[in-house]
């Protein structure tokens, strides 16, 4: 949504069953990066039920295009902005498929021109094989966060609703975001259709 048109968005992962990074790699169609965020994460608790985690964006590097003159000559020029973030997710499981948990992210930035203080807070939930065929599943991810920004602050809700097949790699996901009271900057409502690839390898430590 920040970056308002098609991406492409790489997210490997590696880790084990406490410590993980999961970096985030996002470019526009044209190949322009939009986003590099570097994530580490750390299940302080780890049960059957439940767990709670911590993890931190060290860094986050947000580019954007900028036109400026140089020796008499217009051109434009890639920009990135730094910032550091920790986050605390805590996860319950009420069920097979049920599960409800919370979003804590405190971000800062460093660069004059971007935001520097970033609070967000989400309620959230996760539905999961919701069967329409033997083979043929949805889930759904509903959330009410608040987000604010340097001076500026909201309240919104949104869903990620994710169609798969069992056993095969693609995916469709659409997201939606509806604003319910915001002064931030940004369209009431936006959506999204991705189509996702997922792969999975284990690897064994000899």
């Amino acid at each position: 949504f920040s970056l308002g048109k098609p991406a492409i968005i790489f997210e490997p992962a590696v880790g084990n069953k406490r410590l993980s990074f999961e970096p985030q790699f996002r470019f526009a169609l044209e190949g322009k990066p939009w986003s590099f965020i570097f994530v580490y994460k750390y299940k302080l608790i780890n049960r059957s039920k439940f767990y709670l985690q911590i993890g931190g964006h060290i860094p986050a590097i947000i580019f954007s295009t900028q036109t400026v003159q140089k020796n008499g000559v217009t051109q434009d020029v890639i920009v990135s902005q730094r910032f550091l973030a920790a986050e605390l997710i805590p996860n319950y499981t009420l069920s097979e498929n049920v599960s409800i948990g919370m979003y804590l992210l405190r971000g800062h930035g460093f660069d004059e021109g971007g935001i520097r203080d970033s609070y967000y807070a989400g309620l959230r939930s996760t539905i999961t094989n919701i069967n329409l065929t033997k083979r043929i599943f949805f889930k759904i991810n509903p959330q009410v966060y608040y987000l604010k920004t340097d001076d500026n602050d909201g309240t919104y809700f949104t869903n990620t609703l994710t169609l798969a097949i069992r056993n095969f790699p693609l995916s469709i996901t659409n997201i939606i975001n509806k604003a319910i009271q915001t002064d931030i900057p940004g369209k009431d409502f936006d959506w999204n259709v991705s189509l996702v690839y997922s792969f999975d390898k284990n690897y064994v430590q000899h």
